[in-house]
């Protein structure tokens, strides 16, 4: 429980709940379902990336993506990491206020579970390689998450996002032909017109 709170300490300190739609929330670890929850929201913002997100510990361990995913094992995707967000967050989708952190278009572009494929997920992020499958709408199959050295001097820890060589693999472009909501079908000006979260 105190863990989930420390950890979404710094998330709520970037955000006024008062203005956002953003969810707050909850202080308990949410432990009640054995599936682990998986999400990316694409997300324009000062620019556009995708936010790729696994369930650990009661929140959303959470990376932004530049260039989004790839179905090509060959193509490695920077991915920084970035703040847990809370659970809750996973169904989200809509506007933050302009001047607010994070200010743009949220769609929740992908989701659904993802299995660890190691014993010991913990273990694994400190060591700087976690390997897992993903059983979502658009991804699907075996997935890495490796810890790089980082560049260009930027604070928050690089990883890189790559695909398996499996039945799932392809080098069809994803985000150009599956471009639309998982939830509201809707594209990103669309959800920005309607300001609604759904």
């Amino acid at each position: 429980m105190a863990k989930t709170t420390a950890s979404l300490k710094k998330y709520r300190s970037k955000r006024d709940f008062k203005v956002t739609g953003e969810p707050k929330g909850s202080a308990r670890t949410n432990g009640s379902s054995k599936e682990l929850l998986y999400v990316i929201q694409k997300h324009q913002a000062s620019h556009l990336h995708y936010d790729f997100r696994l369930e650990w510990h009661g929140v959303l361990l959470s990376w932004a993506v530049p260039k989004g995913p790839s179905l090509d094992p060959s193509v490695k995707r920077l991915a920084a990491r970035v703040e847990d967000h809370p659970v809750e967050y996973g169904g989200f989708e809509g506007s933050i206020p302009e001047g607010e952190y994070g200010g743009g278009t949220v769609m929740l572009w992908d989701r659904g579970t993802w299995t660890p494929e190691v014993p010991d997920v913990d273990a694994a992020l400190s060591k700087g390689e976690l390997k897992f499958t993903l059983n979502g709408k658009k991804l699907k199959g075996s997935w890495v998450l490796v810890r790089t050295k980082g560049y260009g001097g930027s604070k928050k820890e690089s990883w890189l996002l790559i695909k398996h060589r499996d039945r799932y693999a392809s080098t069809e472009d994803v985000l150009e032909k599956k471009p639309r909501s998982v939830i509201s079908n809707r594209l990103l000006p669309e959800i920005a017109a309607g300001s609604r979260v759904r």
